[in-house]
């Protein structure tokens, strides 16, 4: 992330334009991004305002010669070479600086994760806003100006259909940030060849091998827009175009494609967007 543009973040402001108080503040992780990328902060970029990431700013101000009081006031951030505040500059393709890194956050809340929080507005995030720009009602041109930002402060989208359990397992892994990167889903951790059953009703829309880490995965679409998604699977028991109910088996558990053990990543995405699996279970 180059250093040019970056917003202003007095941790304790408070104005935010994260999505929700639950997600994280878009300004904090912005933050995180740049302390992490002076190799001052390792933790995860969750956009939380906890001891670490205080520790990490004490750190730039003595580095920088000012007040080490932990709060990135106007001073702190200038040290890190100027401020904007998100949604206030026009952002397009081949931007970079500290509201590129907010908008990363609050585009991956939204469910349209980029990849790598690292600030830089690459064809990834370019892609990332266009599908949240056509999801939004707006003109999917990828340039971020008051428009798509007004919309980034909307509520968290969530699913509108009640979906089972696909097995009884713990969870690891949450929907939320991890490292710096964005996990889209809940992986729900079991031994290999344990059954996986659709979470609802619906028809197969993809049955085998998928590149992207997801290794042999299952989508199911659903009624309203929502599909559920099914990774890593060791074995696929359905096929493309079947129809399938609520509870029925589509596979068993596994790891393969990204994975670091026998789990199966469960996402649900509304219209495209990733939601929280969690507010469709119950």
């Amino acid at each position: 992330m180059h250093v040019r543009a970056f917003i202003a973040l007095p941790l304790l402001l408070a104005s935010s334009t994260a999505p929700a108080a639950a997600a994280g503040d878009a300004r904090v992780a912005a933050l995180q991004v740049a302390l992490h990328q002076r190799g001052l902060y390792a933790g995860t970029i969750d956009g939380l305002e906890g001891p670490a990431t205080r520790r990490a700013v004490v750190a730039l101000q003595r580095r920088a010669g000012l007040a080490p009081d932990g709060v990135a006031g106007t001073h702190t951030v200038a040290a890190l070479g100027g401020h904007a505040t998100f949604g206030a500059r026009p952002l397009a393709l081949g931007a970079s600086g500290l509201d590129v890194a907010a908008l990363q956050f609050a585009l991956a809340w939204h469910g349209f994760p980029s990849g790598w929080l690292d600030g830089d507005l690459g064809r990834h995030t370019d892609g990332a806003v266009r599908r949240f720009q056509r999801w939004a009602g707006l003109a999917a041109h990828g340039r971020v100006g008051p428009a798509t930002a007004s919309a980034l402060t909307r509520p968290l989208p969530v699913s509108p259909l009640r979906l089972v359990t696909p097995l009884d397992a713990p969870i690891g892994d949450r929907f939320g940030p991890r490292g710096a990167r964005f996990h889209a889903g809940i992986d729900l951790l079991a031994p290999e060849g344990t059954g996986v059953a659709a979470a609802g009703p619906g028809r197969v829309t993809w049955a085998g091998w998928r590149d992207g880490g997801w290794g042999e995965l299952v989508v199911i679409a659903h009624a309203d827009g929502v599909r559920s998604m099914y990774a890593h699977l060791s074995r696929i028991e359905v096929r493309l175009g079947q129809h399938v109910g609520a509870g029925f088996e589509i596979g068993r558990v596994g790891e393969t494609g990204d994975a670091t053990g026998p789990h199966v990543h469960f996402e649900v995405r509304v219209r495209g967007a990733a939601v929280d699996p969690l507010s469709a279970l119950p």
